[in-house]
């Protein structure tokens, strides 16, 4: 299916580092009777015709339709069995978007989450400063991920169709990301680039800098084995990079998923190492420690993802300052993701 290659080709081009970090992000391609959307956890750059989850979109369509839990936890595994029903290959698990790209009524869908973009959507002047600049895009206030998000942007959505006459091409959502949608590959790549050339201009405009300053000190083997003795088994496996100014609250989900909401910058001693996992529930990602931040994980992917979140969330840090300053997630959303299931199994599959 020609489709299906174009999706392939649409998700590797979206798929470095500018757009997106770890197993962030999602793409889809539809017809009237299935989706094909990315698996959960894996990577956009990953991605083969054989790799995408193939899904029945009249069960999906169910979903709309179902009364669920109000309990966020029963809600979202009832959500979960419904999509595992709907799955028609062993592909495995659908991203936990795959509901909202089904949402939408043209055949590629293209979900990213660009620092470029970020700067925007984790900003305090981010809704006005969008609807500037992008007057025919939808604006989405943070939801938490999942069904929620779904319905919510689904209700938005026939709104805006109700007002446009037409669905919205381009979807921000606040501390998340930009969702583009497209009946062609050609429209997707046109669409991405006024977004990213228009927000460059902004921040030139500002005299804000796209690269991160990163410090050039020298590696510092006495303090990363201080740092693998404090945390044992969670930092089984340490990277390290220059210092930077690490962002101090959540940003987006997956800054919390891959980097945790707070990095741990206090005195390495047992006693700093207690009253932050007392206080958190869960031992940091990042540490900052001398003249060097240090990701740290149980494996070495984990670790090498924790600084490169880390170093994301800190361009977008300075990025913010073009529309106002940051805008952090709230202590309620940033709770949800850490104790949601679905996050917690994309962090084992990356």
């Amino acid at each position: 299916m020609q489709e299906l290659k174009t999706i392939v080709e649409l998700s590797h081009e979206f798929g470095g580092a500018a757009y997106v970090k770890g197993g962030g992000g999602n793409t889809s391609v539809k017809n009237d009777t299935t989706l094909w959307v990315k698996p959960s956890g894996t990577t956009l750059g990953g991605l083969t015709e054989e790799t995408f989850v193939q899904m029945n979109r009249a069960k999906i369509n169910e979903l709309y339709e179902v009364k669920t839990p109000v309990k966020a936890a029963a809600r979202e595994e009832l959500v979960k069995n419904m999509m595992a029903d709907a799955v028609e290959n062993n592909a495995g698990r659908p991203s936990v978007e795959a509901p909202l790209h089904n949402v939408f009524e043209t055949k590629f869908v293209v979900h990213t989450h660009p620092c470029t973009v970020n700067g925007l959507t984790c900003s305090k002047e981010g809704k006005a400063a969008c609807e500037r600049l992008f007057p025919d895009a939808l604006w989405v206030e943070y939801i938490d991920p999942g069904y929620t998000l779904c319905m919510r942007v689904r209700e938005r959505i026939e709104q805006y169709k109700a007002e446009h006459g037409q669905e919205p091409a381009l979807l921000f959502l606040q501390n998340h990301g930009v969702f583009i949608a497209a009946n062609e590959a050609g429209e997707i790549r046109a669409l991405y680039a006024r977004v990213m050339n228009a927000l460059d201009a902004e921040y030139k405009q500002a005299g804000v800098s796209q690269t991160l300053e990163v410090g050039t000190q020298a590696d510092d083997p006495e303090t990363e084995a201080r740092v693998k003795a404090l945390f044992g088994d969670d930092a089984a496996f340490v990277t390290s990079g220059g210092l930077f100014a690490v962002a101090p609250g959540p940003l987006t989900p997956d800054h919390l998923v891959y980097a945790k909401a707070f990095p741990f910058d206090a005195e390495l001693t047992a006693k700093a190492a207690a009253v932050y996992q007392e206080k958190r529930g869960y031992a940091p990602k990042v540490v900052l420690a001398g003249s060097r931040v240090y990701g740290i994980g149980t494996s070495q992917s984990n670790a090498d993802l924790a600084l490169e979140l880390a170093q994301d969330g800190a361009l977008v840090m300075c990025l913010v300052t073009a529309f106002g300053g940051a805008r952090y997630m709230t202590p309620a959303h940033r709770e949800f993701i850490e104790n949601w299931e679905v996050e917690s199994y994309r962090q084992k599959q990356v």
